[in-house]
C-alpha cells in the first residue's frame, strides 16, 4: 500500500496538502495538477497526517494512520482568549495537597491528552512513570534528602525533613516523571512540552501541580538510590517530574508579573 494515497475522485487540486507538508513532500503534476508524492516520502515522511488533516475533501489518506485515527474538529469555536487566558493565568504551583488520591482513569484521561504535544520530527518519544502511592512519593523524597546531605546546598529542607516536615515533593499524593529513550531527537525538549500539556490540562479541571526541581536536581547528579528507585528501563533516560494532587486551598486573586519584555523588528 502506498505511503499516502490521493482520491482523485474527491480531490479538488487546490493545493492545500501540498502547501501544509512539513517536508515538501507533495507536489502539484505539472500534466493534470493532482497531487504526486515525492519518492523522497518513503524515507522523509514523519507521519504527521497533516495532509489528511487539512484537505477540506477528504481526499487522502494515510497507510499509517487508519481513518479512524483521525478526530474530526467539527464547527465550533476555539477557545476565546479571554478562557485561555484565565486558565493561564490563574494556573498556580501548587505545595500544599489534600490527602486525598486522584483516581487512576482521571489521571489517565489527562495522561491521554498529551500524546498531541508536539515533538521534534513528529517522534512521539515521551514515556511515563505515575507514582499512584503517596507513600512512595514520600520515599522518593527522602532519597532526595539524602542526596541533600552529601552538599551544602538548601540545608532549610534537609532540616525541615528532620523535623517531620516535606520541602522536596510537598507531601504531594502523585508524582508524575516524563522519561524517553537516550537516542531520541530532542527528549528533554519533547518531555518538558508534554508536561507542560498534562500541567495545564490538570488546572483545567481543578489538580494542582508543580515542577519537581530539587528531584530533578537529584537525578541530574546521578544519585544511585533514586535512578535504583525510579527503575527507568534500559536505554531511557529521566527529563522530567512534576507533582500533582488536589490542591488544600483555593486561590482567589491573581498575583502580579513583570511586563512581557519583547524586541519588535519590522
Amino acid at each position: 500500500m502506498a505511503l499516502i494515497t490521493i482520491d482523485r475522485k474527491k480531490c479538488k487540486k487546490d493545493g492545500i496538502c501540498a502547501a501544509e507538508c512539513p517536508f515538501s513532500l507533495i507536489e502539484l503534476s505539472d500534466a493534470d495538477g493532482f497531487p504526486e508524492i515525492r519518492p523522497a516520502a518513503a524515507r522523509l515522511c514523519i507521519q504527521c497526517g497533516h495532509c489528511v488533516a487539512v484537505c477540506p475533501h477528504d481526499a487522502l489518506s494515510l497507510a499509517s494512520i487508519s481513518p479512524d485515527g483521525f478526530q474530526a474538529i467539527g464547527n465550533g469555536s476555539p477557545p476565546t482568549l479571554k478562557k485561555t487566558g484565565q486558565l493561564l493565568t490563574t494556573r498556580r504551583s501548587i505545595r500544599t495537597y489534600q490527602r486525598q488520591t486522584i483516581p487512576r482513569d482521571h489521571i489517565a484521561q489527562l495522561l491521554d491528552l498529551c500524546r498531541w504535544a508536539p515533538s521534534a520530527k513528529n517522534e512521539q518519544p515521551v514515556n511515563w512513570l505515575v507514582m499512584e502511592n503517596p507513600q512512595a512519593v514520600h520515599h522518593l523524597a527522602g532519597l532526595v534528602v539524602d542526596w541533600l546531605r552529601t552538599g551544602t546546598a538548601y540545608p532549610g529542607i534537609v532540616s525541615a525533613w528532620d523535623q517531620g516536615k516535606d520541602m522536596v515533593l510537598r507531601g504531594a499524593p502523585h508524582l508524575l516523571v516524563a522519561y524517553a529513550r537516550e537516542d531520541s531527537l530532542k527528549p528533554e525538549v519533547d518531555c518538558t512540552i508534554a508536561l507542560t500539556y498534562f500541567d495545564l490540562a490538570a488546572a483545567s479541571c481543578g489538580i494542582g501541580t508543580c515542577w519537581a526541581g530539587i528531584l530533578m536536581a537529584a537525578v541530574a547528579a546521578g544519585h544511585p538510590p533514586l535512578f535504583e528507585a525510579l527503575a527507568l528501563p534500559v536505554g531511557h533516560r529521566f527529563y522530567g517530574a512534576m507533582i500533582f494532587g488536589y490542591p488544600r486551598f483555593p486561590y482567589f486573586k491573581v498575583p502580579a508579573r513583570k511586563e512581557a519584555r519583547i524586541i519588535w523588528r519590522s
